[in-house]
């Protein structure tokens, strides 16, 4: 895990509680600076999921095999998408939890 700006400094967010959380390496990589994403299916630009302000399980759903994240909302699914949280290699990890019972 990693911390995380949820405002990136770039953009203007500040080192303090509030705007930071624990994020896996891999997205964190993928976010970048970045605060929106297009929503693939309705082609709308939508803020990115915020850990501080918003609730998890209003935006996401593991699948059926607790494996692959499910937006839920806009928010949800720009973050998927933007955070690549779906990656395969994290994809992969996650089933190897799941075989141990681990996840989700």
């Amino acid at each position: 895990m990693t911390v995380d700006h949820v405002i990136p400094e770039s953009k203007g967010g500040l080192t303090e509680f509030d705007n930071l959380c624990f994020s896996c390496r891999r997205c964190n990589e993928f976010k970048g600076c970045t605060l929106t994403a297009k929503v693939p299916l309705s082609k709308r630009i939508a803020p990115l999921y915020h850990p501080r302000r918003q609730n998890w399980n209003e935006h996401f759903a593991w699948d059926e095999t607790g494996v692959l994240i499910t937006g839920l909302t806009d928010i949800g699914r720009a973050t998927i998408i933007a955070l690549n949280m779906n990656d395969p290699i994290i994809v992969a990890a996650r089933r190897r939890w799941v075989s141990v019972g681990w996840h989700p």
